[in-house]
């Protein structure tokens, strides 16, 4: 673990001039203000942010198309259920309306 006082001593990596102020998690780095960010609660150096952010890309990516799947099958599975139930809701009309005589009456 990195003291403060060690940290002090510290340059940025990219600015070799600048006090560094944070180590980025992932690479161990250190850098100043202007070259790290705020990402999901940690602090990450540019370069980082870049690949955290193409496998996040890279996973949603492999998921897209099987999701894509199943919303095509869910929404054929509604409709079938929609013309069936509206099917059997046809089939419940009496037949004489179909001929003409539900008009007309019994009389």
């Amino acid at each position: 673990m990195i003291k403060y006082e060690d940290l002090a001593q510290k340059r940025c990596k990219n600015h070799p001039d600048r006090e560094a102020v944070a180590r980025c998690p992932e690479c161990g780095l250190f850098y100043c203000r202007e070259c790290i960010t705020e990402h999901e609660d940690r602090v990450l150096c540019t370069t980082c942010l870049k690949e955290v952010q193409l496998r996040h890309s890279l996973v949603f990516s492999r998921l897209k198309f099987p999701f894509a799947v199943l919303q095509f099958l869910i929404a054929v599975c509604v409709i079938w259920l929609l013309f069936y139930y509206v099917g059997h809701l046809l089939l419940l009309i009496p037949s004489s309306f179909h001929e003409g005589t539900f008009w007309q009456g019994k009389g």
